[in-house]
């Protein structure tokens, strides 16, 4: 735990190295005291169809998720690590943006091995 999936225009995985930026937002937020970073989980998904109101028509949000409990001080410093990272990689896209989701620790559950 915590996951970001990263939604993105379809066509941008053409221009732009999607790996790097699962890597490099991976990298931004193990820096942060709050992050466990074993744990943490990046991935990006392309998004075939959508409209935005602005141009260029294209966009990236990152929706990232994170167990119940934190200050909302903390959940905007790691929103703006995550928006920081996406700008430094995707620094032509129309749209970025960050939500920060609270998953409820009673119901979260998770197998590992190794």
């Amino acid at each position: 735990m915590p996951h970001v999936v990263i939604d993105f225009s379809a066509g941008l995985e053409n221009s732009f190295d999607m790996d790097l930026l699962c890597k490099s937002v991976f990298d931004a937020l193990i820096l942060d005291v709050e992050i466990n970073a074993p744990a943490l989980k990046i991935r990006a998904r392309p998004q075939p169809y959508f409209h935005i109101g602005t141009e260029p028509q294209t966009f990236a949000h990152a929706t990232f998720y994170l167990l119940a409990g934190r200050a909302d001080d903390t959940k905007a410093r790691l929103s703006d690590i995550v928006l920081h990272a996406m700008d430094a990689v995707l620094p032509n896209v129309g749209s970025l943006s960050v939500d920060v989701r609270d998953m409820n620790k009673a119901a979260y559950a998770k197998r590992v091995k190794g």
